[in-house]
């Protein structure tokens, strides 16, 4: 059996000048400086990428970033990939301005793992080197990078490359595995073509594979494709498995439609977002407060927009003080919860702080709510019972929105659902059809509702005590629920006996139309003046007969409406629809004209009669004749 070797994601940091892409190219004999200009000014302006294969034989991609401070953008696109960090600090220098920034970058987006190389090793003194190493030690404290290695080395004489790369085995031994088992995205880095290729996107390729032929989606524009072709490292695959940075050639998708920050993965289960709950964190010497509906520029994936903020539990927010926020964005952007961010001032450009998003898709909130801090405290913590709980406290989902929604693996749902039904806390409701996928709610939330709808339907029979029973979509409608939650709830409650499903209406098991003495007196004059001319009957409304009492006599089948305004006592219907198919078997059809002339009325009662069996398809009409609905056409 093969076994495929591990992968990992390995970027540089650091000030410009202190030989990052140096050491890139000597670690693994690939010059990540791709762009003529590049060349031309000797300084990296944008992502430059490498691989090597280390001593263990795990494959690692390396990402080289700018280091220069107007291209800190370029640099942010790539950090946000990094399973691990290469800190870079010339020794002729020591920490420098961007030195700092960056590590702080590396800090807010929480990446844990990292080596510290101190470059140009060959151009100083061991006193000069000692200071400078132990001026790196005192930087890195309290950083996500404190008690990192350290290890001099000189790209030119390759003294320390050796331990560099042997180090950075034994580092990357230490990450667990990436997961594989969940739905893929790739946050798009570079977009170019191939002569006859096509469209071809690169980047970090994270949470689920990618097979060739497979269809794919590019958000937010949602635009669709088809993987045509995959590359590891300029090696052709078949399938992609995430970990390391993944070439896709496209089919079906132009390489004008697509553009870094875009998001690759598959159809159906992202969904752009323009508002982000979020926990921030400013930096300790950040340079501004921050405070409510203040614009900053938000960096997520390879993706980057302007941002308005809500603080939701500060007035304002300090240097060095965390906060709640909800992100108020531009321009839709894919996250999912646990994403960090980065964020900058607009201008002039800093860096400011980041965070990491609870929610990709929240409702606008009230600041200063505490349910509404409650339930961010919750979803910060992340257990899947205690989601799916929460997810499931107001209205009903199934594991597909579930899965989607919570951004968890389909079998942590599953687990969790599992879980909170033994303890009796949530219910599977009735599926309304079958195949229809099995929705879920809390035990207490389906208390709420089957209360509401039961005051809902108690409230229309005590006003239209006439009626059948309450029309289901206004049911629906004035209970604010989707279709097909409403329908679950109404085939559980149906179930249950709480309430009676009676086809087009909903209505309580105690209800039935039930008419007063009065209402009986009124009722029998209109079928006695109906009797009287029983072919030309008399409207309702000339008679002054109450609309609900004649909608009360059509329910309880005691008269048949066969035009807005005209009805007919149900026997004396019941007799004339058999006359007319006995005159249309001894006529080969009956005319609008033969109808008004056997039962003597006139054309506006015959023609409302025939268009009512028409809609009842007892009769149908061929050119100017009836003929029975099931005769066979000529």
């Amino acid at each position: 059996m093969t076994v495929t070797p591990p992968t990992s994601v390995v970027g540089t940091a650091g000030h410009v000048d202190h030989g990052k892409s140096t050491l890139v190219k000597a670690l693994t004999g690939i010059d990540p400086d791709r762009l003529r200009e590049e060349k031309e000014r000797e300084m990296t302006i944008d992502l430059g990428f490498a691989w090597l294969t280390l001593p263990s034989g795990r494959r690692v991609s390396m990402i080289d970033v700018p280091g220069h401070e107007r291209f800190i953008r370029n640099m942010l696109a790539g950090v946000g990939g990094f399973d691990a960090a290469l800190l870079v600090i010339a020794a002729d220098e020591g920490p420098m301005p961007q030195t700092r920034e960056h590590l702080a970058i590396l800090d807010l987006l929480e990446i844990r793992q990292g080596i510290v190389a101190i470059t140009k090793r060959d151009l100083v003194e061991p006193d000069w080197l000692e200071l400078v190493m132990n001026e790196t030690i005192e930087l890195l404290q309290g950083t996500t990078l404190e008690g990192a290695p350290l290890i001099p080395v000189s790209a030119i004489t390759g003294e320390g490359l050796a331990e560099l790369i042997q180090t950075l085995d034994t580092l990357l031994a230490t990450l667990p595995p990436h997961p594989a088992d969940g739905k893929p995205r790739l946050a798009v880095d570079r977009v170019f073509t191939i002569a006859g290729f096509g469209t071809v996107v690169t980047g970090t390729l994270r949470d689920g594979p990618l097979s060739v032929g497979q269809e794919i989606e590019i958000l937010p524009a949602g635009k669709r494709g088809r993987i045509r072709g995959l590359q590891r490292h300029r090696e052709k695959v078949e399938h992609a498995s995430p970990g390391a940075r993944t070439a896709v050639n496209i089919s079906g998708i132009a390489v004008e439609e697509i553009s870094r920050g875009d998001v690759l993965t598959i159809p159906g289960w992202l969904t752009p977002t323009q508002r982000i709950d979020a926990r921030i964190r400013l930096l300790a010497d950040a340079p501004a407060i921050l405070e409510q509906d203040d614009e900053v520029m938000l960096f997520i994936g390879t993706s980057e927009t302007l941002a308005q903020l809500t603080l939701l539990d500060a007035e304002k927010l300090t240097p060095g003080d965390t906060g709640w926020v909800q992100l108020r964005l531009r321009k839709p952007v894919v996250a999912v919860r646990g994403d960090r961010f980065i964020l900058r001032r607009p201008s002039p450009s800093a860096t400011l702080g980041g965070g990491v998003v609870v929610d990709a898709h929240p409702p606008r909130h009230r600041r200063f709510h505490p349910a509404t801090i409650a339930t961010l405290e919750l979803l910060a913590r992340g257990e899947p019972v205690e989601l799916v709980r929460h997810a499931l406290a107001e209205e009903p989902r199934d594991v597909a929105t579930l899965t989607r929604q919570l951004t968890l693996h389909e079998h942590h749902v599953a687990d969790a659902l599992e879980a909170l039904q033994a303890q009796g806390e949530i219910i599977a409701l009735v599926s309304p059809t079958p195949h229809t996928p099995t929705l879920y709610l809390q035990r207490e939330a389906l208390e709420a509702w089957r209360s509401r709808l039961v005051a809902l339907l108690a409230d229309y029979h005590q006003q239209y005590p006439l009626r059948r029973g309450m029309p289901k979509e206004a049911a629906r409608s004035q209970l604010e629920i989707a279709p097909r939650a409403f329908d679950a709830l109404v085939a559980t409650f149906a179930g249950m006996g709480a309430i009676v499903d009676d086809g087009d209406v909903l209505r309580l098991p105690t209800h039935a139309i039930q008419l007063t003495p009065q209402q009986e007196a009124a009722a029998q004059r209109l079928l006695a003046a109906l009797r009287e001319t029983p072919y030309t009957p008399p409207s309702p409304s000339t008679l002054g007969v109450d609309p609900e009492l004649v909608n009360a006599l059509i329910e309880l089948g005691y008269i048949v409406r066969v035009d807005e305004d005209i009805v007919f006592p149900t026997d004396v219907m019941q007799g004339i629809e058999q006359t007319v198919l006995t005159l249309i078997d001894a006529n080969n059809g009956l005319t609008l004209a033969q109808f008004r002339d056997h039962f003597n009325t006139s054309r506006k009662y015959a023609q409302a009669v025939l268009e009512y069996l028409d809609r009842k398809r007892v009769t149908r009409r061929v050119g100017d004749v009836r003929v029975r609905y099931a005769q066979p056409q000529s």
